[in-house]
């Protein structure tokens, strides 16, 4: 066999091979302590809001970032801070990337978002809520998400990984985005699953 093939076969045989992976460990207080930082390549923050009664339509972000401190004597004092590029929203439609931003979000002058947590509660079974203040527009107000904690194990690469899934409602209005209400609804619906890699 050519020495030139023969480690890309072996490359192809191992990524090929099952991987015996144990399932996520869903109990917060047995996750290592320490700093975790986002796995963006598993990541999305996406949002829906009702337009004109017809149909919720939706977008992402493409670009942001999070992390938090954690100890598992004390799970409810983790700090988890998220910082977003508003310019960065993605709708499908490049002319709208461009606007959308600018007329909704401020991003001309306000080219990031913020959340800042402030207080964690876990209510069992892997779920809880997450308050903090979210800066948005250059407004800043409360809020509150529903976080169902995924779990947390070893990756295939021997890493640290947790999961969450969180979601929350705000209105639109109140970070003063007013452009063409109630036609297009106040209540935007914000959808975010994570993964973290422990540092």
């Amino acid at each position: 066999m050519s020495r030139f093939f023969a480690p890309a076969l072996l490359a192809v045989s191992v990524l090929a091979s099952p991987v015996a992976l144990a399932a996520p460990n869903a109990d917060p207080a047995a996750m290592p302590a320490g700093s975790y930082v986002l796995e963006k390549t598993h990541a999305s923050i996406t949002a829906r809001v009702m337009h004109h009664g017809y149909s919720l339509y939706t977008f992402r972000f493409d670009k942001f970032d999070a992390s938090f401190d954690y100890d598992p004597k004390s799970p409810e004092s983790a700090k988890v801070k998220v910082t977003v590029d508003t310019k960065s929203m993605n709708t499908g439609l490049a002319k709208a990337d461009k606007e959308f931003p600018v007329e909704f979000l401020k991003a001309d002058v306000n080219p990031t978002a913020t959340f800042v947590s402030t207080a964690i509660k876990h209510t069992g079974g892997g779920k809880g809520t997450m308050t903090g203040n979210l800066t948005l527009a250059g407004v800043t107000k409360p809020v509150t998400l529903d976080v169902t904690f995924n779990g947390f194990g070893k990756d295939m690469f021997g890493l640290n990984r947790a999961g969450f899934s969180a979601k929350t409602v705000i209105k639109r209005t109140q970070f003063g985005s007013t452009l063409y209400a109630p036609a297009i609804a106040d209540d935007v619906e914000l959808l975010i699953d994570v993964e973290f890699l422990k540092k």
